[in-house]
């Protein structure tokens, strides 16, 4: 394990395996962010809360077909990326993490990073998706789903880049054929700034709870 400077405050720690790297994911990291605000579709706060106090552990799904899937396509879909967008130097660091000392608690570990051509630096989000029903497409149609936005904001905040690249694979079959939608979108930094704000407040709020050993309320999701 190696620790580089990337900018001041902001180290990116190289790990010497996928297994160093799992066991030193504390804190909050990008998969987290939008249950602390409520925001994501399989885990509230509370049960984040317990699984981050050690009350709860949460479930292993790397041998889902899903997660197989996307694991595997990651270094194809950034290839395709680098080949689609020639104006990005694409960079991967494998089983690296992003601190900041700033935000203790935070985390990030990248897809992919970009530099463009006036030397920002940016993020590479990359997401695989099979669409089963209409609404599922819906939640892609001219926006990224909360979950995988929030998610972005918190990589944008630990690594105070300048942008973000998500580059989406949305996977159909219908009448047994395999369709294939790819769809990129573009956040600025200067876009988004309220928005990282506001979840550094509950990211460092939900975390003196953890800390603290304080539960936090329910945080419902808005109907």
């Amino acid at each position: 394990m190696k620790g580089i400077l990337i900018a001041p405050g902001i180290k990116r720690i190289q790990f010497d395996s996928t297994d160093s790297w799992l066991n030193a994911r504390h804190g909050i990291g990008g998969s987290d962010a939008s249950a602390v605000l409520g925001l994501n579709p399989y885990k509230t706060n509370i049960g984040l809360y317990l699984e981050k106090t050690g009350q709860r552990t949460a479930p292993d799904i790397s041998d889902k077909n899903y997660v197989k899937y996307g694991h595997d396509a990651e270094p194809l879909l950034r290839s395709l990326f680098a080949l689609d967008h020639p104006e990005y130097k694409v960079e991967y660091f494998g089983d690296n993490m992003i601190r900041n000392e700033k935000y203790p608690w935070a985390h990030a570990s990248l897809d992919g990073e970009l530099t463009d051509q006036d030397g920002r630096k940016g993020i590479l989000e990359i997401k695989t998706t099979n669409i089963l029903q209409s609404m599922q497409r819906e939640k892609w149609r001219d926006q990224i789903p909360d979950n995988y936005y929030i998610q972005v904001l918190h990589y944008l905040l630990v690594t105070e880049y300048s942008f973000v690249e998500l580059r989406a694979q949305l996977k159909s079959v219908w009448q047994s054929q395999i369709r294939l939608e790819t769809k990129d979108y573009h956040i600025e930094r200067s876009d988004a700034e309220e928005d990282i704000e506001i979840l550094r407040q509950a990211e460092e709020e939900f975390w003196q709870n953890v800390v603290k050993r304080q539960q936090p309320n329910l945080i419902l999701p808005e109907i």
